[in-house]
């Protein structure tokens, strides 16, 4: 049975449609994964979630969170429950990956149309993923530069430091799913020993306000107050409500439901938790007055054996989380260009965040820039997923995902309803202050309010109902030029 689609096809092919793959790599672009290679088990997958969520940027967030006057305990459950929130509707969407072996990015053509799916949703994400490879670079190239600055007295530009970071990490990325499996597994365990090990240093450092009992009773200038507790909580959760779309990339190699929502749920909040605690200590300790972890440990007076365990977690971390953010890209940008397949794609996305990776002011943007996020994927995941929940009832026709003229054309190649109910979303979300939880309060509203006005419309019988593949049983038309299906 054919599996390839124009954009993703191998050279092999002679297909003169797409630009031509290097050896080596990932062959699987937007096409269905196919069944004999849905083999990953629920630890698999929770050691490449759980290196996402084990990360500088999630861990300087917790250290944030305390800097803003938030107490030790207050920054740790936002950051927790915002991950929460966001995992709800991601691993739902996740089950787009099971089910059917899909990239998130392509499913979104059922919901939304063909064009509206490439046109909007995966510049959208493509710029998303650049925007969080550059925060996480920068957020890791601010500790390695504490710790060579400690460690052996120099102190390079930022810049230069990240644009370099950004290049190592992008080269894994290119490789495929193989490659990020396989880095998962070797960071994880070394990771994990790392992270506790520093951890220690930081309980039992001999300065006042480093005890577990001092930084557990930190109280902060806001303490538990609900204004930036809520601010915290929704900026996390709509940081994540803006990668649910690729919420399948990670899971479309995976053997079954269990296996995803075990490797996916547990990662996710165990990692997070991990996370918050660790950057929220480091934070607390000083008293909030250092938001980065790994600025605080160099300054602790430890030796040099220290410094290299900070500098080779400071590269794992960022490695295996960056190295996700600009795979999942890849495939966004893939779903637009199918000419470019996922290696070029990949190629693009990683250029467009180590170029972005150069401006360290992001760092200070980040509760701006993932309001703005939220602005538009927190309608967005409602539509999608009541659409898919509600209206397909969880079924999607994988061949009409690739037919210009088919049940998925919509209006143009647009679900303008669906696109009208994401506009009002957005502009609430614009309106609504943080106090209130915009991110999730917008999702549920617009979704309700879809799923009630698309069973309405008796028009949208014939998009609402197609043709379904049963999950697991793909049937892949051939390919026509132009880059769809037939």
């Amino acid at each position: 049975m054919r599996t390839d689609v124009p954009g993703t096809q191998s050279p092999e092919d002679g297909s003169p449609e797409a630009y031509r793959q290097p050896k080596g790599v990932e062959r699987h672009g937007i096409e269905p994964v196919p069944d004999e290679q849905r083999t990953v088990r629920w630890f698999d997958l929770f050691q490449i979630i759980i290196n996402v969520m084990l990360n500088p940027g999630l861990i300087l967030i917790g250290g944030l969170a305390v800097v803003s006057g938030l107490s030790f305990w207050a920054a740790v459950t936002a950051q927790v429950l915002g991950i929460f929130i966001a995992f709800c509707a991601y691993t739902v969407m996740a089950t787009v990956g099971v089910d059917y072996g899909l990239p998130g990015i392509v499913s979104t053509r059922a919901f939304l149309g063909i064009a509206a799916s490439r046109w909007l949703v995966s510049v959208l994400r493509a710029v998303s993923s650049a925007f969080w490879f550059a925060f996480q670079t920068l957020a890791g190239a601010m500790g390695i530069l504490a710790v060579l600055d400690a460690w052996l007295g120099v102190k390079p530009p930022l810049i230069a430091v990240s644009l370099v970071f950004a290049v190592l990490q992008a080269s894994v990325a290119l490789s495929g799913y193989g490659s990020l499996k396989w880095l998962s597994k070797v960071a994880f365990p070394v990771k994990l020993v790392i992270l506790g090990y520093l951890f220690w240093l930081l309980a039992n450092h001999q300065a006042p306000g480093f005890a577990p009992s001092e930084v557990f009773a930190y109280s902060g200038s806001a303490g538990w107050k609900w204004a930036v507790f809520a601010v915290w909580v929704n900026a996390v959760a709509a940081a994540w409500f803006s990668q649910v779309t690729d919420a399948a990339d990670y899971c479309r190699y995976s053997r079954s439901r269990k296996d995803m929502w075990v490797g996916t749920m547990a990662a996710a909040l165990i990692g997070t938790a991990g996370s918050a605690f660790f950057g929220a200590y480091a934070a607390a300790a000083t008293l909030g007055e250092t938001a980065n972890a790994f600025e605080v440990i160099p300054g602790l007076g430890v030796g040099s054996f220290t410094l290299i365990l900070v500098l080779i977690v400071l590269l794992l971390d960022n490695w295996t989380v960056n190295v996700l953010n600009v795979y999942t890209g890849g495939l966004a940008l893939a779903n637009l260009a199918t000419r470019l397949g996922r290696f070029w794609s990949t190629m693009v996305v990683a250029a467009a965040g180590t170029a972005l990776a150069a401006f360290p002011a992001l760092i200070d943007g980040f509760n701006g820039s993932m309001s703005a996020m939220g602005n538009v994927f927190a309608p967005l995941v409602g539509v999608i997923m009541a659409d898919y929940l509600v209206i397909k009832r969880g079924r999607i026709d994988v061949p009409a995902l690739f037919d210009p003229h088919g049940p998925y054309r919509y209006t143009g190649g647009v679900n303008i309803l669906a696109l009208a109910w994401t506009a009002l979303g957005a502009l609430a979300f614009f309106a609504l202050p943080d106090t209130v939880l915009p991110t999730p309060l917008v999702a549920v509203a617009c979704g309700v309010g879809y799923a009630l006005t698309a069973r309405m419309l008796p028009a949208r019988q014939a998009a609402t109902a197609p043709r379904v593949d049963t999950p697991g049983e793909l049937r892949v038309p051939t390919p026509v030029p132009g880059g769809e299906m037939r």
